[in-house]
């Protein structure tokens, strides 16, 4: 009987979970406009952050040298395939339908992008590999170049909330993303110093 009641508990939470989720999202993604549709169109493609990311490979290469540096473009490479592949495997798993395949929210929403995207959505890979960038290298440098760690963990938060904005992503598709990447940037950071440290670089 408890774990019976603990049960239906818990799937009530879940459920007013999701349906604050929906209304927040329905909030944040209607609040857009036409004028600036075009801006967040430019954040959320992935080669807009090009600049960042060779300014992050300039900054690395003059703090690192070239042997780290090398390295580093390694773990990156397979810090942002692990985020992807994760995100794919809850994509499927959980079965979350992205906003635009919602029927509780696809009449109400605004869709700015022209295709909606796959089908499920939970959690964001977009805003979980900007946040996992972003934080490994505020791990990295956060003691030797000031205000990085702000500027790269706002860059993350925009892209996140470009998601939203687009209406291919709920809140809370954005907010879990933004925890694994923080999550997987820890790991590999640790995994970059102690591969630095194993190889004598």
């Amino acid at each position: 009987m408890i774990e019976k009641w603990l049960g239906t508990k818990t799937s009530c939470m879940l459920g007013e979970l999701v349906q604050y989720d929906k209304e927040l999202f329905l909030w944040l993604n209607n609040m857009g406009s036409t004028t600036w549709d075009s801006f967040w169109m430019f954040v959320t493609n992935k080669l807009s952050s090009t600049p960042i990311y060779l300014g992050l490979l300039i900054l690395s290469y003059k703090k690192l040298g070239f042997k780290k540096t090398i390295l580093l473009l390694m773990t990156i490479a397979l810090l942002i395939t692990v985020t992807d592949q994760l995100s794919n495997f809850f994509k499927y798993g959980v079965q979350r339908l992205r906003p635009c395949y919602d029927p509780d929210v696809n009449s109400l929403m605004r869709l700015v992008k022209n295709s909606c995207g796959g089908k499920f959505g939970y959690f964001s890979a977009h805003a979980a590999n900007a946040s996992a960038v972003a934080f490994f290298f505020v791990f990295l440098f956060r003691k030797q170049v000031k205000y990085l760690g702000i500027a790269l963990i706002i860059w993350a938060l925009v892209v996140a909330y470009s998601r939203v904005y687009i209406g291919v992503h709920f809140p809370l598709d954005v907010i879990t993303g933004l925890l694994i990447g923080l999550l997987m940037s820890w790991l590999f950071t640790k995994l970059y110093i102690f591969a630095t440290h194993k190889f004598h670089l």
